[in-house]
């Protein structure tokens, strides 16, 4: 097994702007299924739903950043539509092919999140029109400087909570991946940009030294199955 001792970050296919939309689509559609097997929503919105019960009387504004698919927001809608809290979800991706596959999600589950289109590096996230700001397997994908930048971000657009949910880089961590994408999906983009992006993640520790960087001071982080790391911010 290749060495996971240090971070090591290669070109993701899905991360090619002229990736072959079919493809992408379908490295998409495998990726749901990993989130779901994952519980990955369910990890999110825990923190969610504490926040929205504790202001019953707004509505808790949400913003997923680097969207992807839209299979969190879109769960997370879902959740709050259940529940009857008043819960709003929007996303945003740099790609328009992954905005164009949320959208259809989103539709098909009649729920309604809006996405749209953002460089959420280069250009600074909108402040106090979110309470809640979160991503999802986006950190492991910049380098250091701008996972900090990327953090510090959040917490300044974000009126109470950042959340962020991550791979862990572990050999546990790398043989699920390497086993379960070959169960879970055909798609080739996830054999291959999958592992690459357990070597590219941050351990637990590494995490925790970025949110220090980033000044997210009382960060707290807990693990979870399989090998995934959720940290959460509050604003005091």
């Amino acid at each position: 097994m290749t060495s996971l001792a240090f971070r090591h970050r290669e070109p993701e296919l899905m991360d090619d702007p002229d990736l072959d939309p079919t493809l992408h689509h379908q490295a998409l559609a495998g990726l749901r299924r990993v989130q779901w097997i994952s519980g990955t929503a369910s990890s999110i919105w825990k923190p969610i739903r504490r926040l929205a019960e504790e202001l019953p009387h707004k509505t808790v504004r949400v913003l997923d950043v680097a969207c992807g698919g839209g299979d969190l927001a879109v769960a997370l809608a879902q959740r709050a539509r259940a529940t009857g809290l008043s819960v709003e979800v929007k996303g945003c991706d740099i790609s328009q092919t992954a905005l164009e596959h949320s959208t259809s999600s989103a539709a098909a589950k009649k729920v309604d999140v809006h996405f749209f289109q953002a460089d959420a590096i280069s250009t600074p996230l909108p402040c106090e029109e979110y309470d809640v700001i979160y991503c999802s397997l986006f950190l492991h994908h910049l380098d250091e400087d701008d996972a900090v930048k990327l953090l510090a971000s959040m917490k300044a657009a974000a009126k109470h909570m950042v959340v962020i949910s991550d791979l862990i880089r572990s050999r546990l961590g790398y043989a699920l991946t390497w086993w379960g994408l070959r169960l879970l999906t055909r798609s080739r983009i996830c054999h291959v940009d999958g592992p690459l992006s357990v070597r590219a993640a941050f351990t637990p520790l590494e995490m925790l030294e970025l949110t220090a960087r980033a000044e997210l001071n009382g960060a707290t982080l807990t693990r979870h199955w399989p090998e995934r790391c959720l940290l959460t911010w509050s604003r005091s």
